[in-house]
């Protein structure tokens, strides 16, 4: 049986998948606001870190932006690249923003070009207005866009999500802070995987290098125990904080960490070398 709840206020993208009245058994009509989500502040740390990933993104690449502060600053900090394309997710403010200001054509793209492509949106009245019977906007079912294979097919592809942790052995914890549940895994080892597999791509998992006022390292000796591990060792790529970029994919495990340390706000390296040396990481 299908029931439906019709709103006037929701968005119509053609691309969407349709249902004929025909197939429906009941409906009722609504008027209610679509949520809207405020602004994301766009602290000088998360500008910083934007600007180390957007000197990684070649002119026409392919992006997928997490949510956040950080894939929002990283959003603005293209505004000066050429042609990008857009396979995400998620569709942003700061996606919107590079399509008006010409950053993205989406003309260099293998796969629907010239089109933007994503699962969901969610955000400001601003990302509604613009899909809204918009025809360069395509809404495709997630098992396609967040497919490997697929996004592995865009030359170029950059991937840029975020993370609560990261341990010396490269594990990323996205979705708890120890057992307790946070978030949930969304894309982010679907488009790590599919990055790394594409020719010239390169997947960034980012974030602040402190949490709690600066008392807490976010880049661990091991992860918190009963943390859930989002995205493997043998997956990560490039791990980066406001002070530099970590390339781990590749490295083996004492360089992983040598890496990592370089990375970790200046007031925890002291302590990482030292757990590195007592788990016998670093010798």
């Amino acid at each position: 049986r299908i029931l439906l709840q019709v709103n006037a206020n929701m968005p119509r993208v053609p691309s969407a998948p349709m249902v004929h009245i025909s197939q429906v058994e009941a409906l009722c009509e609504a008027d209610s606001p679509l949520p809207i989500t405020p602004p994301v502040e766009i602290d000088p740390v998360s500008r910083t870190i934007g600007a180390y990933i957007a000197e990684q993104v070649p002119d026409g690449a392919t992006i997928q932006l997490g949510i956040g502060a950080v894939p929002e600053a990283v959003g603005l900090a293209l505004r000066e690249k050429r042609d990008l394309g857009i396979h995400t997710e998620l569709f942003t403010d700061s996606m919107v923003e590079l399509i008006e200001c010409g950053a993205v054509t989406n003309e260099k793209k293998p796969l629907y070009r010239g089109k933007s492509v994503a699962t969901l949106t969610f955000g400001s009245q601003r990302i509604y207005d613009y899909i809204h019977e918009n025809p360069a906007f395509l809404m495709l079912p997630v098992d396609q866009v967040n497919d490997p294979a697929i996004i592995a097919q865009h030359p170029n592809f950059i991937s840029v999500n975020a993370a609560l942790e990261v341990d010396l052995f490269g594990q990323v914890c996205a979705e708890s802070m120890g057992t307790r549940h946070v978030s949930g895994t969304g894309g982010q080892a679907d488009y790590v995987r599919g990055a790394t597999h594409s020719k010239g791509g390169k997947s960034f998992i980012a974030f602040p290098s402190t949490a709690k006022g600066g008392t807490v390292s976010r880049i661990r000796p091991t992860l918190t125990p009963g943390a859930i591990v989002t995205t493997s060792k043998n997956d990560v790529d490039y791990i980066v904080t406001e002070y530099g970029v970590a390339k781990l994919r590749g490295r083996t495990l004492s360089q992983r960490a040598r890496a990592l340390i370089a990375i970790a706000h200046p007031d925890f390296r002291e302590e990482l070398s030292a757990a590195a040396k007592k788990q016998s990481i670093l010798i």
